[in-house]
């Protein structure tokens, strides 16, 4: 008889069970530290020598997200106390220790650079490459994180507005309120306009406009109750099977959740050879006609729960828009077809004994375009077994949230500024991404050698 040899499964925790040295080698060789090194170095000969050693800076301060040491100071003390860490990170024997005003000028040096993205992009797009990422479901959502700083005090008083005018407005009033609303919604920020403004705006720019001030948040808990903090978001985009972050985004708290799509989308579209995706999945929160009209354009399916506003019942159709008979029995969603975008419905099991079967009163078969609304008619239809086993998917998300929550510090913001904190966010997301792409790595050698066998 012959026996199968399972592979087993190499997973994020047994890499970071690994020796330290073993284990540093496999995440940061993930990542092209000769490109972030050039960034931050100094460019010009004149002035003063650079003394410290930039190189292992760079390697201490990602390995101090792989060990989890929450503070600099904390990661300076291990560098004086343990001979061995000190030279796994890079440094010399002869090389003093870096202090905190050193390591602050790196993160400033950091912040006004967009290496780290440029470095979550490679790592990404190695992972890509490398047939790591086949990922037929995607999970867009948001998790939010403190600010280190309390919100600041409340500064002068309200100031007197003058009462509105009670009754009608003339027609002359009326459209000169109507020709200032427009002015004034023409000069808002590009993040603080209607949500369909992002869709004909370059991705650069979208990614260049997110507001990153610490500002209060609000959300609703499981009681319904809100709760608000102050600080900021992480939008993430996320494989379903591979669980890779696929882009990322750093907000203000106060962004809503639905604006930060559009960036997301585009950034998997433009920047990641994604063929195999084919549904983006998202929670009530994105439930956006722009949002439904970007995944169409991208050529895949939106996978989102509906959110009800103040709409009224549509005859003839049940709550999940399916088309119902003269008795309200739901048509059975029977498939799709691409090239004609169409959904087709076929009779439901109740027609079977049903006296009005063979009137010629109900139809046998429907077919709705999805194109009619993009946000109402998605494929597979809305209700269907599909279409739950695939928004079920979008658990992913919230187990990456809870990963970078978790193991990597996200909520361990250390600085002040949004700009500063931008950094700690593309940290994490890089370090969980190159910690994935090394797992994956020795997982896949693990196979061949086991093949090989």
């Amino acid at each position: 008889m012959t026996i199968i040899r399972q592979p087993s499964l190499f997973v994020i925790q047994e890499l970071y069970d690994m020796e330290p040295t073993q284990k540093y080698e496999a995440i940061i060789s993930a990542i092209d530290l000769d490109r972030i090194y050039h960034a931050i170095n100094k460019q010009s000969r004149l002035g003063a020598p650079v003394e410290l050693n930039y190189a292992g800076m760079i390697i201490s301060f990602f390995i101090r997200y792989i060990e989890r040491i929450p503070t600099i100071k904390d990661l300076i003390k291990r560098l004086n106390d343990d001979f061995v860490f000190k030279m796994n990170c890079g440094f010399l024997v002869s090389d003093s220790t870096p202090s905190e005003a050193a390591y602050s000028r790196l993160v400033t040096k950091l912040s006004e650079s967009d290496i780290l993205e440029k470095s979550f992009e490679s790592v990404t797009l190695a992972a890509v490459t490398e047939g790591f990422i086949v990922d037929e479901v995607i999970a867009i959502d948001a998790t939010h994180f403190e600010a280190r700083d309390k919100a600041p005090a409340k500064k002068g008083e309200k100031s007197e507005t003058t009462p509105k005018k009670r009754g009608r407005k003339s027609k002359e009033e009326r459209e000169q309120y109507l020709k200032d609303q427009a002015e004034k919604e023409a000069n808002l920020p590009l993040y603080e306009k209607k949500i369909e403004a992002q869709l004909d705006v370059p991705l650069d720019i979208l990614r260049a406009e997110v507001p990153i001030a610490p500002k209060w948040g609000v959300k609703k808990n499981a009681d319904g109750k809100n709760e608000y903090w102050f600080g900021y978001k992480a939008h993430l985009a996320v494989g379903a099977s591979s669980q890779y972050i696929l882009q990322s985004l750093f907000s203000s708290g106060s962004l809503n959740d639905g604006k930060a799509a559009i960036a997301l989308l585009k950034g998997m579209d433009q920047r990641l050879p994604l063929t195999s995706a084919s549904y983006q999945t998202l929670d009530a929160g994105y439930d956006f006609e722009p949002i439904y009209e970007q995944i169409h354009r991208m050529g895949q399916q939106s996978v989102i729960a509906y959110n009800k506003r103040n709409e009224g019942e549509m005859i003839g159709f049940d709550k999940n828009f399916v088309p119902t008979c003269l008795r309200e029995h739901s048509y059975k969603y029977d498939s799709f077809d691409p090239k004609y975008e169409t959904l087709k419905y076929t009779r439901p099991k109740e027609c079977s004994d049903c006296p009005l079967a063979n009137e010629g009163i109900c139809q046998k078969v429907y077919k709705i375009k999805i194109t009619t609304d993009l946000r109402r008619y998605t494929a597979p239809a809305r209700g269907s077994k599909a279409w739950k086993n695939i928004f079920k998917q979008r658990t992913a998300v919230e187990r990456v949230n809870a990963y970078l929550k978790e193991f990597y510090q996200l909520n361990n913001v250390r600085y002040r500024t949004g700009k500063r904190a931008k950094v700690h966010f593309d940290m994490v997301a890089l370090i969980y991404n190159a910690s994935k792409l090394a797992a994956d790595r020795i997982q896949a050698e693990l196979i061949q050698q086991q093949q090989a066998a």
